[in-house]
């Protein structure tokens, strides 16, 4: 029977490549028969991007991914908090209702974005159109 291995946690590497022998891969598989292979639809610009609209304006699920949000609610607790202080514990209830104003803030600021895009007489969302939508919101974004 062969030892384990340590099962020591090791510091993130943020989904960077950290060097060593690249992963080998097989070479694709060529088709020698004369099967009809199904081309994938196309559809006319914009029509999937109105899906994906229609899609998310009705589900009221999260679209952020929880575990890397509440790995970024930590980190920044632990960067905002004196050093020292200690180690802060979150309950899941807590950062499930960071998370919701979180997505709901992000939510709002988009819409103020599209008008403001749109009042430019433009269909896409640009960086000043999210300049010009924080800034007329306010200090606070709107939330005093």
């Amino acid at each position: 029977m062969a030892p384990r291995a340590s099962m020591a946690a090791r510091p993130s590497t943020g989904g960077k490549h950290t060097g060593g022998k690249g992963i080998k891969t097989k070479a694709p598989r060529r088709s020698t028969g004369t099967g009809h292979v199904k081309q994938s639809r196309r559809y006319k610009p914009g029509t999937v991007a109105l899906r994906e609209i229609r899609k998310y304006q009705r589900s009221t699920d999260l679209l952020i991914l929880k575990l890397p949000f509440a790995r970024l609610v930590r980190e920044v607790c632990i960067s905002m908090a004196p050093a020292g202080s200690g180690i802060y514990r979150w309950q899941s209830q807590a950062i499930m209702a960071l998370q919701e104003a979180a997505e709901a803030f992000l939510v709002h600021l988009f819409e103020d974005t599209n008008l403001c895009a749109i009042h430019a007489k433009r269909v896409t969302i640009m960086q000043k159109d999210i300049q010009l939508a924080r800034r007329i919101r306010g200090a606070w974004g709107g939330l005093g």
